[in-house]
């Protein structure tokens, strides 16, 4: 992946720049949010010592009925709250009994999104202790529903909208965010929200969402996370003409002014908030999504989900798949439905991670993974028309004008579907990748769940029970003749929690390729044999919260090894180090 980057920014790389080691790899725990200092007496400070009513309404510190007779008496809460006191735990109970009489899953979407604005620790309490009930509401796949109804939702600020009407002013805007300790910024231009295109100004929904799951599976500070929304402009016209959108009603910017606003963006964030910050790319258009992680890379850091973390979680997926299949990734064939951002992401770790443990050239094993565009099989004959992210993948080959044909002459041990299209991996395309693989491997993974190139049902059926199947929205167990099969989800929250955190935790500056593989071979050791009897090639999300500390110990190891963590001295446990800042939603008790 890098070196694709590298020669789009015409050779420089992360490592050409000398790291400027500074002290300290995070920030001061204000608000006691790490597990180290759990066991401490907080104040509960806002802009003076937060009581009484106003305490009350702090997300922060609101405790609700959980605040103990003293704490009442010392912050003027007497006759604020009804007289009984409750436990974090019965609250918790409470909340998800009235959370599961809700039908609609948006309903449940909005009174979680709620819960936050009053209460932030019980709503990431819910969030850790329910997390494979609780991440497909607040992410993928209801959160893409919520952002196309974002307008009709809209209650409070979740974040920051920096518009076209602020240009100029970027830097005065960051600083009307109360806080001033960022380590984690989420930032979108809503140009391509997961499967579901152009959101304009509603695509808040994915940053916060994010910065959700940093926090409750990752372990970074709530307080230290901003979701941000470029509102460039929307070219849907449906939202253009909606009385209820909340962004601008004109056209998209482009070209010179467009990167010209990302460009007073991005300085103003270093000018801000320093040199660590890291700043996730997330759900841009792929023509601009390369040009600015290209850009970027070698100044800031930066980081791209959809590109770098989906390839990252993938690449964990084959790593561990290998236990199924057998052989090294440099035995078997990979096709890809989808050439951008994504697709390409995924190909390019694949083939780094291969020329790592074979010692064969990038350039050799790339010849093992081919892409299918709208246009056919990528191959050299169509090198001139392609762009430049597409190009490294334009193999000697006659063309192939559909996917099934390709699916024939490649002959392929995994299809990767990463197309944004559903229903892509009809039964004749599935049952011919079966012809020919005792295991087959087939990764639909294009988000929400109605976009999935097939369901797992239809995955282990038209296999019969032979395929290895995962997604990237979760799908139930599958009963086939008797056995039940728990299909794998490559979500993304496996990696960047963890990832992001790593960064953080060792005061990294950039964010290079051997971070991301260092992650994926993090992830991929955290399958055991239990999970492999049941079909399984990623862990269960209930453990994400360990996995996480793994790959920030992994991540946070690589980056020093390659001179780009200012962390110091260097811990001498990571993983425990890790463990010890991680964010814990109990309850503080109140001085």
């Amino acid at each position: 992946m890098e070196s694709v980057l590298k020669e789009h920014r015409g050779g420089e790389s992360v490592l050409d720049l000398s790291p400027r080691c500074t002290v300290g790899g995070g920030v001061e725990d204000v608000y006691g949010e790490d597990r180290a200092t759990e066991e401490h007496f907080v104040t509960p400070w806002t802009v003076s010592v937060a009581s009484g009513y106003n305490l009350l309404r702090d997300p922060h510190h609101n405790k609700g009925l959980a605040f103990t007779e003293k704490e009442r008496d010392a912050h003027y809460l007497r006759g604020l709250l009804p007289p009984v006191v409750i436990s974090q735990e019965l609250q918790e109970k409470k909340f998800m009994h009235n959370l599961r009489q809700y039908e609609l899953p948006l309903h449940k979407y909005m009174a979680m999104m709620e819960l936050e604005e009053r209460n932030e620790r019980l709503f990431y309490k819910l969030l850790i202790d329910n997390v494979d009930e609780l991440l497909p509401i607040v992410y993928t796949p209801v959160v893409g529903e919520a952002c196309q109804k974002y307008g009709s939702i809209f209650r409070r600020t979740q974040g920051l909208y920096i518009s076209l009407k602020e240009k100029g002013k970027i830097l005065e805007v960051l600083r009307n965010w109360p806080e001033r300790s960022i380590q984690v910024i989420v930032v979108t231009d809503g140009e391509r929200i997961l499967g579901l295109g152009d959101l304009g100004c509603q695509g808040m929904g994915i940053p916060v969402g994010k910065l959700a799951l940093y926090t409750a599976l990752g372990g970074v500070r709530p307080s230290s996370c901003l979701p941000i929304t470029i509102d460039v402009g929307t070219n849907n016209e449906k939202l253009l003409n909606d009385e209820f959108y909340i962004g601008l009603r004109q056209k998209r910017a482009t070209g010179k002014e467009y990167y010209d606003f990302l460009n007073e963006f991005m300085s103003a964030v270093k000018q801000n908030y320093g040199e660590k910050v890291l700043v996730q790319f997330e759900d841009f258009a792929n023509h601009n999504a390369f040009e600015l992680l290209a850009k970027y890379g070698t100044t800031h850091l930066v980081f791209n989900d959809d590109i770098q973390g989906t390839a990252a979680v993938v690449l964990a997926g084959l790593v561990a798949s290998l236990k199924l299949l057998g052989g090294t990734l440099a035995d078997h064939t990979f096709l890809f439905l989808g050439a951008g951002e994504a697709g390409t992401g995924i190909a390019e770790l694949i083939a780094l991670e291969m020329s790592k443990q074979t010692k064969i050239p990038l350039e050799e094993t790339r010849k093992k993974i081919w892409l299918v565009d709208s246009k056919g099989l990528i191959v050299s004959s169509r090198k001139e028309s392609l762009q430049h992210f597409k190009k490294p993948w334009a193999h000697e080959h006659e063309p192939v004008n559909n996917l099934l044909d390709a699916v024939k002459v490649i002959k392929p041990t995994a299809l990767i579907g990463t197309s944004g299209v559903g229903k892509q991996f009809t039964k004749e395309i599935v049952e011919a990748l079966a012809s020919f693989n005792e295991r087959p491997l087939i990764m639909a993974l294009s988000n929400p769940t109605s976009q999935a190139e097939c369901t797992a049902e239809e995955a282990y059926t038209w296999t019969e029970g032979r395929a290895i199947f995962s997604s990237g929205s979760p799908f139930d167990p599958v009963e086939f003749n008797g056995k039940t099969y728990i299909p794998g989800q490559a979500n993304n929250a496996y990696i960047f929690p963890g990832l992001g955190f790593g960064l953080v935790i060792s005061g990294s500056i950039r964010v290079h390729d051997d971070m991301l593989l260092a992650a994926s071979e993090a992830l991929a050791g955290q399958v055991t044999q239990e999970h492999y009897d049941k079909g399984m090639i990623y862990p269960p999300l209930a453990n994400i919260r360990k996995i996480s500390a793994n790959i920030a110990a992994n991540v946070a190891a690589k980056a020093y090894e390659l001179g780009l963590a200012t962390r110091i001295p260097r811990p001498t446990d990571l993983v425990k180090y890790a463990e010890s800042c991680m964010y814990t939603p109990n309850y503080r008790n109140y001085r």
